[in-house]
């Protein structure tokens, strides 16, 4: 459905972003996920035609379309600032771009009312938006975007102006319309829950260039480099060099011990690398605890309840004093271990990823 071949934009000296490639099948979410600056609105607005790439192809239904204009392009869209016309009733707004496209007037109160009740709206077409609470609004903004029934939805950070509560329900009633239409989407976000929760497929961007396009499970069980891995996820960094390695395998020296840990490139004897493992990864050991590949001492450093779980920062003396992340999603009936009390921590090889070190690291 969308095809991008080394798609670059250029403003002056500063590359926005730098050879592009990537490929959607139709019908599937995907989300550009980075961190701010990143290039991901500037890649979205090349799709959508508001940017024309310095170099490189776009292709909508096999179909190049860096000469197109937007408003040729067979695309709906959905906006942080949502853009919803504030003298318009909510079914005006949905029904504007039906009526911009030449759309049988005859028949666009029928197409109105379907979209209104496809985003949970029914009865609320006569209001105006400040009559409407921002999650509403959000239902209006996406009941317009479809209503032409366009080829590609765009959605550029829509959720991020919403609390946190409205924000994860948008999230799966975004999700339920565009498994419910079959539409074929593209969101960009910031929001690493947003990318996992709502994708097919998800790419992650950093400087402008993509670091890693896989499923959301692969993307967080298997990133592809140090900045996926700290970026998705809480997880803890430390330094340590290669001793010798074997494939996906290796064996690393850092701090006083020696750990088996997991590669996703090519590793060499003396190599520094950074070792990452995820909270989830890490266990809080009873006496009685089954047996991990990786057992050592540490002393709590901080702990923080966050309601359905607390998260201690462990300190790993063996480590070099590195600092641990563990989650307990049980503080209720779990020991709480209070700061300076000893721990032992346990995990598994395969959950410990080593990456060959970045330059400034």
């Amino acid at each position: 459905m969308v095809e991008i071949r080394g798609v670059s934009k250029h403003f002056g000296e500063t590359i926005a972003v730098d050879r592009a490639s990537l490929e959607l099948a139709r019908g599937q979410f995907l989300t550009i996920l980075g961190p701010s600056g990143c290039g991901k609105t500037t890649l979205l607005r090349m799709i959508a035609g508001f940017a024309r790439p310095t170099g490189g192809e776009i292709r909508i239904s096999g179909a190049p379309v860096e000469d197109l204009p937007a408003h040729k392009r067979s695309i709906g869209m959905v906006f942080q600032r949502l853009a919803l016309f504030p003298h318009m009733t909510a079914a005006e707004n949905v029904a504007y771009p039906l009526k911009m496209r030449g759309f049988d007037r005859a028949a666009i109160p029928d197409r109105v009312a379907d979209y209104l009740r496809l985003v949970r709206l029914e009865g609320y077409g006569e209001r105006r938006p400040h009559e409407l609470s921002g999650g509403q609004q959000q239902r209006v903004a996406i009941a317009r975007a479809l209503s032409f029934a366009p080829d590609l939805l765009l959605l550029d950070e829509p959720l991020s102006a919403l609390d946190k509560k409205l924000r994860e329900e948008m999230q799966l009633e975004f999700r339920r319309i565009q498994q419910e239409l079959g539409v074929t989407t593209i969101n960009v976000t910031h929001d690493q829950r947003e990318a996992l929760v709502m994708s097919d497929r998800i790419v992650v961007m950093e400087d402008g260039c993509i670091q890693q396009a896989d499923t959301p499970q692969e993307v967080y069980r298997g990133p592809s480099n140090r900045f996926v891995a700290s970026f998705i996820g809480l997880t803890a960094m430390f330094p340590a060099r290669v001793v010798a390695a074997d494939g996906a395998a290796a064996r690393v020296a850092a701090g006083d011990v020696e750990l088996a840990v997991r590669t996703t490139g090519a590793l060499e004897a003396g190599m520094p690398v950074d070792c990452a493992i995820r909270a989830e990864q890490v266990r809080l050991l009873d006496d009685g605890a089954a047996e991990y590949d990786t057992v050592l001492e540490g002393l709590i450093a901080q702990r923080i309840f966050e309601g359905d779980r607390m998260v201690y920062q462990v300190r790993v003396p063996a480590l070099a004093d590195a600092i641990l992340f563990v989650f307990d999603h049980d503080p209720v009936h779990h020991t709480e271990h209070p700061p300076e009390s000893r721990v032992r921590l346990g995990w598994n090889a395969r959950d410990l990823f080593a990456f060959p070190r970045e330059q400034g690291h």
